[in-house]
């Protein structure tokens, strides 16, 4: 049951750059995610007001720099930089850093299965990012691999954390504090760094661009990350990756319809394998925890 509700943060999450790009392509990354964390945090606390206890700000200041500002900063800069489907095919890539980092950092070994779909999905991931086919940047390929580090260290930390801190105190207060970082980041740049980068907003903001950051802050945020960090503590990082088959889902429905973005048939099989493989562990361990229960119960 947790690995359906796991899709719901993703697909929520795989709008992002479809509905970024087609509303907002101009604004900076840093804004954006500013916009998109901190309306969050605050509508939540305010739901639930929470105040961490003197010992709690340091790691949850630690988290919000991972999870929040470096993430959006980084889902941002994707959204502008890449394709909206490629941007959402690429995050099914976490299995393969979630398993690289429980291995290395954990000391926690990967079974067959899992080694044979990581494998799988690096080897598509070669043909489907071909920059031959596909217009694709340097930085946002960066970008990509940055904000796929930050899901895996950051959703390790909220569990670490939320085991002595509430999860609710965890949820508010990462999407604050991040948030706040965001908007100091854009301050500076916006006054002292690049203040060109800000001149589209020198422009009225329309009806759509309004509704975009509603969406952002709302079901895109406040929704998908009180899930997110929910189920963060009823399963693990390995099993709630494998719930991300409906980001990239996400992303290819709303580029087609927000940005006509389309692809050769071969590009949509390759998209289509790599979404099959990156849920195959998760299908083959529930299949064969079944089978034991069932033979247990004999």
């Amino acid at each position: 049951m947790n690995i359906f509700l796991a899709m719901i943060p993703a697909f929520l999450w795989g709008t992002t750059y479809a509905i970024t790009k087609y509303a907002m392509p101009d604004w900076p990354p840093i804004l954006l995610g500013a916009l998109r964390a901190l309306p969050a945090g605050v509508v939540l606390w305010l739901l639930k007001p929470s105040l961490p206890r003197g010992g709690q700000w340091r790691p949850l200041l630690l988290l919000a720099a991972v999870n929040i500002a470096l993430f959006f900063a980084c889902i941002f800069v994707m959204a502008v930089n890449l394709p909206a489907a490629i941007a959402g095919v690429g995050m099914v890539s976490v299995p393969v850093v979630a398993l690289l980092y429980a291995w290395l950092v954990k000391g926690q070994r990967p079974a067959l299965v899992q080694s044979i779909c990581a494998l799988a999905l690096v080897f598509l991931a070669w043909f489907l990012f071909d920059p031959k086919e596909v217009s694709l940047t340097l930085i946002g390929m960066l970008a990509l691999f940055a904000s796929l580090l930050c899901i895996v260290v950051g959703s390790a930390l909220v569990q670490k954390f939320s085991m002595h801190i509430h999860w609710w105190t965890v949820l508010t207060w990462q999407l604050i504090l991040g948030g706040t970082l965001l908007a100091i980041a854009a301050l500076i740049q916006a006054f002292y760094l690049e203040p060109e980068a800000y001149q589209a907003l020198q422009n009225p903001i329309e009806r759509q661009q309004w509704l975009a950051v509603l969406w952002l802050v709302l079901p895109n945020t406040a929704v998908a990350y009180s899930l997110y960090v929910w189920l963060l503590g009823r399963m693990s990082v390995v099993e709630f990756t494998f719930g991300t088959i409906a980001n990239p889902i996400a992303g290819i429905v709303t580029a087609a319809l927000l940005l006509a973005e389309t692809y050769q048939g071969w590009q949509y099989a390759l998209m289509m394998a790599m979404i099959v493989f990156s849920v195959t562990p998760q299908g083959v361990q529930l299949l064969r925890s079944r089978w034991e229960n069932k033979k247990a119960s004999i």
